[in-house]
């Protein structure tokens, strides 16, 4: 075995003596063992830091290298950017988020480690994670796991060390991307650049994916520790009808804060069944996707429009445009995040919201009478809707937030008080 020699020369002063610079130099000689070839490539791998084991081919052909946590494998999905500074478990649970990767630019992801009580649904509907740096050590009293940990249980891919600012910047200007994430070797760029220029989210029922089976019934409010308002609440019990269309759990938590009983039914429940159990309102959700790709949604709203109070949020939103009679489009990059200015028109107040969409409603395509409440004062467009002749209302955007602002919590005493309204009159 062949070896390489060292000398190293020291110097060494005797501290008890008046003249600190006279020293005595002494040299050391060792010999260090040339590994072997096996050897040379354990070396490599018991390395203290991580190598670049993943790739992100976008399918403008950009590559972009980077370490993976979580789950290994292949994965093709969209990819967008949430500018939201906390929330990150909120995010990986959301199901508008399927079918997509989420890119975080805060840089900094994983320092609070992740809890159950932050989980928006039953499990993580995004197809992977990509971060600028993630968090060697967790630092919060309610953790219970990594992040790493929670996403490979969960089959989740994530990768770091990744330029983050340069994907967002690439994203704002050419729009959102379908990406393939690998952590495979064998897969050739060429392979992985085919497989993101052959899929598209365009026009796929995600819906379907992501919600419930069966009806049930939900009753958890939000918990006192976090309760932050008590306004437009009252002893009267309202029912309420929420269509899972990828519901998040805060939205659910909240109505039942506002004194509402709630039965949450599938996205194909049929509307003359909703309509039997004699709702005082219908709330339509969240959700992932294309709304023109659930035309099914799109009947099942026309038939209830009218018939009952109804609250629009995100799809629920988009739903009702179509529903009415309007258009949807697909938006360049979409909103994700929790710091986005909306204007009340009614009021001309601004809240700041928290939005997660990749389509928005076309206000000039809808009907006479559908009243745009609320714009995005980053691009202008419509951010709410209403129509009180159908005792109608919707969002594009989320009040629950979680994460987000609480600025549009009171968008739940509207609903309270439109199903308040309808009663009285009836």
């Amino acid at each position: 075995m062949a070896t390489v020699n060292y000398a190293v020369t020291c110097f060494v002063t005797n501290p008890s003596t008046k003249n600190p610079s006279k020293s005595r130099p002494f040299v050391v000689r060792c010999s260090v063992p040339l590994p072997s070839s096996h050897d040379a490539v354990t070396a490599v791998q018991e390395r203290p830091w991580k190598l670049a084991d993943a790739r992100l081919v976008l399918a403008d052909g950009s590559v972009w290298r980077a370490k993976s946590f979580g789950a290994s494998g292949t994965q093709v999905g969209e990819v967008v950017f949430n500018t939201s500074l906390t929330g990150y478990q909120e995010i990986l649970t959301d199901p508008s988020y399927a079918g997509q990767f989420v890119l975080m630019t805060n840089p900094h992801i994983g320092n609070t480690g992740v809890n159950f009580d932050d989980e928006e649904s039953r499990q993580c509907f995004l197809a992977g994670l990509v971060i600028r740096s993630l968090s060697i050590s967790t630092s919060n009293w309610r953790c219970t796991e990594t992040l790493g940990d929670y996403l490979a249980e969960r089959n989740i891919m994530g990768i770091y060390d990744v330029d983050t600012r340069a994907i967002t910047r690439r994203l704002r200007q050419d729009g959102s991307l379908i990406g393939v994430l690998s952590t495979e070797q064998s897969k050739t760029e060429k392979e992985l650049l085919e497989m993101s220029r052959s899929w598209d989210i365009v026009g796929v029922d995600l819906i379907s994916g992501v919600s419930c089976d069966a009806p049930y019934e939900w009753i958890d409010k939000t918990n006192s520790d976090w309760e932050f308002t008590s306004g437009g609440r009252g002893e009267d019990k309202f029912r309420v009808v929420a269509y899972d269309f990828g519901i998040k759990q805060n939205i659910l938590r909240r109505l039942a804060s506002y004194g509402c009983k709630i039965t949450v039914v599938p996205s194909t429940w049929p509307a003359s069944e909703t309509l039997k159990m004699n709702p005082d309102g219908v709330l339509f959700s969240n959700g992932p996707g294309d709304p023109s790709a659930v035309p099914y949604a799109v009947e099942t709203v026309k038939e209830i429009i009218g018939k009952v109070p109804v609250f629009g949020i995100c799809m629920g939103h988009q739903l009702l445009g179509q529903a009415l009679g309007g258009k949807t489009f697909k938006m360049k990059f979409g909103h994700h995040g929790g710091n986005h200015p909306v204007r009340n028109l009614r009021n001309s107040q601004v809240e700041i919201s928290s939005q997660n969409h990749n389509y928005a409603v076309d206000p000039a395509s809808l009907p006479e009478g559908v009243e745009v409440t609320h714009i995005n004062l980053n691009d202008g467009s419509c951010a709410g809707l209403a129509f009180p002749a159908l005792k109608l209302m919707s969002l594009q955007y989320h009040p629950e937030a979680s994460p987000g602002p609480h600025d549009s919590d009171t968008s739940f005493g509207e609903f309270i008080q439109l199903m308040k309204q309808a009663k009285e009159a009836a």
